[in-house]
């Protein structure tokens, strides 16, 4: 009989070392979740608003897009001085930024006890929660021909586009993130002896509360792009009425200078937003 052939078992593959382990990972170089140092953070955000107006430049002054479509950035800025000295553009964005922040106060001056109250009270959820969700899904733009019955074209109707804007979703997220208290943390209040008053108080409002900034931030984002559709109808000032007109003449330079501007005014608000998260819940930042 011939003798079977011999098998040779392959050598075991060397595990990887860490190091290859670490060049492996990540998009170009970058791992997920790890923190990059906040000069590296800015650095990063200006070089991508350089790159998108040097892109805006190139398309411009190379005549790839007509200027009737697309001004370029020098056209823009030429006829943004002229809407700030000779057309009192100051006072639209004004009226715009009291507007914006009209209606996102009241919404939240509701909304977060209301919030708090479903989230803390299951009863309380159960009866509002399947309203709040259903309104949450109409759009505030086509309450404005029924608000401009109900209040005319005053500021009532243009702070009341906002409130419906705002109100029902930021109800919501509110009341998921007070639901979401750690029960370990309810327990232990109730075995100290806490009342229901002072668990509210002391464990689920201060546990929630900066989630709740955060939230309150994202929806004054939201109440910005709400106060551009209330102002583009029947509204006499403010940056929408400024781009209604522009559009009417072609002038996109000022259209755009409008975005750029309601662009800048969300990005201090949001930057105001964060300093003040920080300053005030800094112990949500560790592990981030």
């Amino acid at each position: 009989m011939s003798a079977s052939p011999t098998v040779v078992a392959a050598p075991a593959a060397a595990p990887p070392s860490p190091g290859a382990a670490d060049k492996r990972a990540g998009l170009f170089g970058m791992k997920p979740l790890t923190p990059v140092a906040p000069a590296t953070r800015t650095a990063l955000g200006i070089a991508f608003f350089v790159l998108f107006f040097a892109f805006w430049a190139a398309v411009t002054f190379g005549g790839l897009v007509p200027k009737t479509f697309l001004a370029d950035p020098l056209q823009m800025a030429a006829s943004g001085w002229r809407l700030l000295v000779e057309q009192n553009f100051l006072h639209d964005i004004g009226m715009t930024v009291w507007r914006v922040l009209g209606g996102f106060i009241i919404a939240a001056v509701i909304a977060v006890p209301l919030g708090v109250m479903m989230g803390a009270y299951k009863p309380i959820e159960a009866f509002f929660e399947p309203f709040i969700s259903f309104a949450r899904y109409l759009p505030a733009s086509a309450f404005i021909p029924l608000l401009i019955l109900w209040a005319g074209i005053g500021e009532a109707q243009k702070l009341a586009v906002i409130f419906i804007g705002s109100f029902f979703s930021l109800v919501l997220m509110i009341s998921v993130t007070v639901g979401n208290t750690r029960r370990d943390l309810v327990e232990a209040a109730y075995t100290l002896g806490s009342s229901d008053t002072r668990l509210i108080r002391r464990v689920l409002i201060p546990g929630a509360a900066p989630e709740i900034a955060e939230q309150l931030r994202m929806v004054l984002g939201w109440a910005w792009t709400y106060v551009i559709v209330a102002e583009l109808i029947g509204a006499s000032s403010g940056i929408g009425h400024m781009i209604t007109d522009s559009q009417a003449l072609l002038a996109t330079d000022q259209i755009i200078f409008g975005i750029i501007v309601i662009g800048l005014i969300g990005l201090v608000s949001d930057f105001a937003f964060k300093w003040g998260n920080r300053r005030l819940f800094p112990w949500a930042q560790l592990g981030r």
